[in-house]
């Protein structure tokens, strides 16, 4: 309240209020007797004014109605003034009743007085709004070059999508001179918007009408306003725009508009996350904030794909502080700035280093004793593995042995393991080291930290990715080369995953796999196709497309599960939890168990640091049955 003393506009709107205030008054009497207003009403208004004046503007101050910034005047400061009146007007008449007992008052005076004072405030407010509103466009316009906005270069174009979205992006147009677009009409498939128009644009027709009505207006451009639209509708939408040769532009799916801002500056090109585009994951909040808010959390790999988005949706929930540990230099600078800068979360702490230094992880976890740990840190690259088997040994299944160790001994409430669906029947080394991981989690149960893991498959835009090697080879006229025509993957979107990942840790109670629902397996020839399509040129036609084989240790189709696992849904609709049946052979309780998987562990680090590629494939052939060993000098 004080600091709006210190501004001068508050007084000239104070008083323009407390003239309002009793002009209403007065109006609602002319209303109530048909404006014949006798000496003895001028008296009864002249005895109500010092008891509803201040009565209104001490509501006014309470429900804060000076607070706002006119200029942007909304229908929640409506709301505001609307409950201020209401409040007022009560107290007033409880005043008049205990106090006159209403003796020679109209009752309907006060209803009437009421309405009169919030459209008379509200019409004030918005004449304010509607005055800068004109004085900066005046002065934009001014301020703008005229060769720049050439009537020539002014885009005619349709906006897609005539919801919420689409009239936010059609204001920011019309209330922004300096954008060289005109809305020419609105195209949606919701029948009923048909024929209605959106300040004053009309809806013109459906999506499939787009070629017509283009042709017709000679419409260039469209904006695809549809966030919530599912990879399918997006497709079509996609396809039509190129059937109409029109060029466009799409607003991110909710899943990326998390903050819930729709501008103009987030048009972009389409890409093929939009005709992924997957339904926004509905996360327990409650549930997340409860083992991450005021907690010290650590991820591993945090530089990498995952790792780094699971650091941004950490953040939101507020944990006491971040442990960001990376081997990569360039990565964990990359994740550190984006926290400084971007996200503006200061609590965290960057650690140099590999999973492998079993003295750095016990020294990080005994100075900074996290409550959860986030293990995203690995080697993923299946090719690459394969020609350099015991970096996975050494990396995935040392690293990880390592850090479950000493999450263990450090009492870790929660540690949360990222795996693969490659760990599923594997049949390359990547995939194995994985797995063994998965068994590792199993050896730990019961050790006191709750111990999960998370199969998913590939993530859209990941490190490895084949949608940057594509747009890649796409830019440089292609060819485009795909393994196989009829090789299939998983796909989520990064964010997605990391979500779910969060959820999952909510769900588990310790040595669970959980899966997570990756949809309708993609034909990879499919996404190229698209891609290049998306790029402006037509497969086979434009860009060639070569078909090169597959590589060591791929296969044609991934599984999330593999026999003898039994899938359970869990209270979330897109995860799911699998419960294992890892069984050694003769093994008669998990101490054994234990002991029998890290003597094996311990022989295959052994022979990882003689590089003895097919010796390793042996023994994890051993240690994994499943694994199914493509290479026949390996093959026992």
């Amino acid at each position: 309240m004080f600091d709006q003393l210190r501004n001068p506009h508050f007084y000239l709107v104070f008083f323009v209020d407390v003239f309002l205030i009793c002009l209403s008054v007065l109006t609602a009497y002319l209303i109530r007797f048909d404006f014949k207003l006798t000496p003895v009403h001028f008296a009864q208004i002249q005895s109500l004014l010092p008891v509803m004046l201040p009565v209104k503007l001490l509501f006014l101050f309470y429900f804060k109605a000076y607070k706002g910034m006119f200029r942007y005047a909304s229908l929640s400061d409506l709301g505001q003034l609307f409950k201020a009146m209401v409040a007022a007007n009560v107290f007033i008449v409880f005043i008049i009743l205990f106090t006159l007992e209403f003796h020679g008052f109209s009752r309907s005076i006060f209803i009437i007085d009421g309405g009169v004072t919030l459209l008379f405030l509200g019409a004030f407010r918005l004449a304010v709004r509607i005055a800068y509103q004109r004085v900066e466009s005046r002065s934009s316009k001014s301020r703008t070059d005229l060769s720049l906005i050439n009537p020539r270069d002014v885009q005619a174009g349709f906006i897609i999508g005539a919801g919420n979205t689409g009239e936010k992006i059609l204001r920011e147009i019309l209330s922004n001179p300096r954008l060289p677009f005109k809305v020419v009409g609105f195209l949606d498939d919701d029948l009923h918007k048909l024929r209605r128009s959106i300040h004053n644009v009309p809806v013109m027709g459906k999506i499939d009408d787009l070629p017509r009505l283009a042709e017709k207006y000679n419409v260039k451009h469209a904006l695809i306003a549809a966030p919530s639209a599912s990879g399918k509708q997006i497709r079509h939408i996609v396809n039509t725009c190129k059937k109409a040769r029109v060029e466009f532009k799409t607003l991110p799916g909710y899943a990326e508009l998390i903050d819930g801002k729709v501008s103009i500056k987030e048009l972009r090109d389409v890409n093929y996350r939009d005709l992924l585009r997957r339904e926004p994951v509905r996360l327990d909040i409650p549930e997340i904030r409860q083992y991450l808010t005021n907690k010290r959390v650590m991820v591993t790999g945090a530089g990498g794909s995952i790792g780094s988005e699971l650091c941004r949706q950490i953040t939101r929930f507020q944990p006491e502080s971040l442990i960001l540990f990376d081997a990569s230099e360039p990565n964990l600078y990359s994740i550190e700035m984006e926290m400084r800068h971007r996200v503006g979360y200061l609590k965290y702490v960057t650690v140099l280093g590999c999973m492998q230094d079993e003295n750095l992880v016990d020294r990080v976890l005994k100075r900074y004793h996290p409550h959860v740990i986030f293990h995203a840190a690995a080697y993923k690259h299946v090719p690459m593995l394969e020609r350099n088997p015991w970096q996975a040994v050494v990396n995935n299944v040392l690293g990880g042995k390592i850090i479950m160790e000493q999450a263990v001994r450090h009492k870790v409430g929660l540690f949360v393991m990222v795996s693969t669906d490659k760990a599923v029947c594997p049949t390359n080394v990547m995939g194995t080291s994985k797995r063994i991981c998965e068994l590792l989690i199993n050896a730990f149960m019961g050790s006191g930290t709750r111990m999960i893991m998370v199969r998913f498959g590939n993530v859209v835009n990941s490190a490895g990715s084949v949608v940057p090697l594509f747009r890649e080879q796409i830019a440089r006229g292609g060819p485009v080369t795909i393994t196989h025509p009829e090789v299939t993957r998983f796909f989520m979107t990064i964010p997605e995953a990391s979500q779910l990942v969060l959820q999952s840790a909510a769900l588990g109670k310790g040595g669970e796999i959980f899966i997570l629902d990756m949809g309708i397996p993609i034909k990879i020839d499919d996404m190229a196709r698209d891609l290049i399509r998306l790029s402006g040129k037509e497969p086979d036609e434009d860009i060639e497309i070569v078909y090169t084989g597959l590589r060591e240790g791929e296969k044609l189709y991934e599984e999330l599960i593999t026999e003898g696992e039994g899938i359970v849904a869990t209270s979330h609709e897109k995860i799911m939890v699998l419960k294992s049946q890892d069984c050694w052979d003769g093994k008669k309780d998990q101490e054994e168990y234990r002991r029998l998987l890290f003597g094996h562990i311990a022989e295959l680090e052994e022979i990882a640091w003689k590089h003895d590629g097919c010796a390793i494939r042996l023994k994890m052939k051993e240690i994994v049955p499943e694994y199914d060993l493509q290479d026949s000098e390996c093959i026992l």
